[in-house]
């Protein structure tokens, strides 16, 4: 067999079925693309090639496939998107991780406006809900700087790691277009800011948001969230805590009437 033989024989091909929708009022559709297959390949760059040659697997020129990338390395949260039925980060994901073929969908807990791209704005409309900053108009008198405890330190780490993709949003069954479900994200930012020595001055509203209508109550407690979230926010616990601290809450208001 000639070296030319042997390089054809050994070329692999990576065939991709990704599901298009054209405009938020349009139908989605499958469409089947194939790529020479590279080593390192992730999700991320082979849609970079679609979109660079975007020719599908009967060789006709289609639109570009539309998504949201930044970071390129597991930090923003753009690139969410459904592979092979887990909602994962297209710019973290191997393909050679995968089974062929590399089924690719949006994720359909968030209003699809074009392709792999979501409409965000339920996650942006609850961390307003719950005011998930800390206010930097007026001061607070909190006297000397309060000195951090390292255990607590790490919690607050950890809970910062949320990169608001949606993943755990679409992994949670409590969660879909019709619910009102803040989702699980939201009670690890009400944890990470009641926490803070200075965040914990807007403590009793963000509690009183979260235990609200489409708060904690919404929580089916399947755990699905801590097992999907790529950044591996202790999201259970949090959950728990927030639990403990509603119904502590609750009682401290019932006991001021």
């Amino acid at each position: 067999m000639s070296e030319q033989t042997a390089t054809a024989v050994e070329k692999k091909t990576v065939r991709f079925i990704i599901t298009r929708q054209d405009s938020p009022d349009s139908e989605p559709y499958e469409e089947e693309f194939e790529l020479e297959y590279r080593p390192n390949m992730t999700i991320n760059s082979s849609l970079m090639e679609i979109q660079r040659n975007p020719y599908n697997a009967k060789g006709e020129k289609v639109s570009p496939v539309t998504w949201e990338s930044n970071c390129l390395e597991e930090v923003c949260g753009a690139c969410s998107m459904v592979i092979n039925g887990t909602p994962r980060q297209a710019c973290s994901t191997l393909v050679d991780s995968l089974e062929q073929p590399i089924r690719i969908q949006p994720m359909d807990t968030f209003p699809v406006l074009r392709d792999m791209v979501i409409d965000r704005n339920r996650m942006f409309d609850a961390l307003k809900r719950v005011k998930a900053w800390i206010p930097i108009d007026g001061t607070y008198d909190l006297g000397p700087g309060p000195r951090m405890p390292e255990v607590e330190r790490q919690w607050r780490y950890e809970l910062s790691k949320c990169m608001t993709c949606g993943v755990c949003l679409q992994a949670c069954p409590n969660v879909s277009p019709r619910s009102n479900f803040m989702g699980p994200f939201i009670v690890g930012q009400v944890d990470l800011f009641n926490s803070h020595p200075t965040g914990e001055m807007n403590k009793e509203e963000r509690t009183d948001a979260l235990i609200g209508e489409g708060g904690l109550q919404e929580c089916g407690n399947s755990q699905n969230c801590v097992q999907a979230c790529p950044k591996g926010v202790p999201l259970t616990t949090a959950i728990a805590r927030m639990n403990r601290e509603g119904t502590k809450h609750m009682f401290r208001k019932w006991l001021s009437l």
